[in-house]
């Protein structure tokens, strides 16, 4: 479990210099063109939402679309703050965009209240991020996005399932309640993660249009194996997709549970290497455990002894406390 408190001695001890060494992660939350005021009252609203989770996270915020006299337009804005990220760090980038989308047929655009943008564009943008990178596109026609951007080390999430799907959506209201909400814990883990927030917006936009008596006109979808094709939220049981992934990728979902924008206060103390390799731990378990009915029973238990090994001396050493500095005569 992402949250378990996996604290080896010698690391802990160097934590501070190690987590100096990396940027923060980095919340970026682009508004487009508002259509009409009402809607302009929501995305700044949704907006909002996310620089209070990014504040509780301590997260680098960026709001792209919000001010009247930018030196710039919008499209500029973010390409630019996009090329100041290209550092190698573990920490996440969030890519969050509120608004309206359409899509012609061919193409789906974000619309900005500029020049709008297109999937390969924004994916040109995000080439030369070496980082983990989580993409939330709120916006109605959001689905092309999905299958352009989708990627190693990213976790892509759109509001809608297709292009056609070109009705104003609800996601990003349920969404920017969920990504900081103790609610939305599902694995009782004191933080909530991407996957965890998904489930719940999906959830509450299920529950708004049935209580509105009315056909749903969005369906959100999450990917983060890179298969280009995502999973709908009703596809999970808990937090485990139950559909089997195209020519044997791993499920979704395993990445995006460990996306955590505000981290539990145990999950905020491990330094940025031991995180990694839990998480890559994680994945490994993951992808072998989904293997199990196609291996021998003996091949299968010896790929996962070792695993298991090396989780179990983090777990061992969770405990017990970082080994006083040895002073330098």
């Amino acid at each position: 479990m992402k949250g378990c408190v996996l604290t080896i001695g010698l690391l802990l001890a160097c934590c501070a210099p190690a987590r100096a060494e990396h940027p923060r992660a980095a919340v970026i939350v682009v508004v487009g063109a508002e259509g009409t005021d009402e809607f302009g009252k929501q995305f700044r609203q949704w907006a909002g939402r996310w620089e209070e989770a990014a504040k509780k996270g301590q997260a680098e915020f960026t709001t792209i679309g919000l001010s009247a006299a930018a030196e710039k337009p919008d499209r500029a804005l973010l390409k630019d703050r996009l090329s100041m990220l290209t550092s190698p760090s573990p920490e996440v980038v969030w890519l969050v965009l509120l608004g309206h989308g359409t899509f012609d047929g061919k193409t789906a655009k974000f619309n900005l209240r500029s020049d709008d943008i297109t999937p390969a564009e924004l994916a040109t943008w995000l080439k030369p991020i070496d980082r983990p990178l989580a993409i939330i596109d709120c916006t109605s026609c959001s689905s092309p996005f999905l299958n352009e951007l989708s990627g190693s080390s990213r976790v892509i999430v759109t509001a809608t399932r297709s292009g056609s799907e070109f009705n104003y959506a609800r996601f990003g209201d349920y969404l920017s309640s969920a990504i900081a909400n103790p609610a939305a814990d599902l694995d009782k883990d004191e933080q909530t993660s991407l996957l965890e927030a998904f489930l719940r917006a999906a959830a509450g936009v299920k529950e708004f249009y049935a209580s509105e008596g009315r056909l749903a006109t969005e369906h959100a979808l999450i990917d983060d194996n890179g298969d280009k094709l995502g999973t709908p939220a009703d596809w999970f049981q808990g937090l485990k997709a139950t559909k089997s992934a195209k020519d044997g990728a791993t499920l979704d979902g395993i990445i995006a549970n460990q996306f955590v924008l505000v981290k539990s206060s145990r999950e905020e103390k491990l330094p940025p290497a031991v995180r990694a390799r839990r998480d890559e731990l994680e994945r490994e378990l993951a992808a072998l455990r989904q293997k199990k009915s196609k291996l021998p029973e003996d091949e299968y238990f010896g790929l996962l002894e070792p695993l298991l090994i090396e989780l179990a001396k983090l777990y061992e050493q969770a405990e017990q406390p970082a080994p006083a500095a040895t002073a330098v005569p």
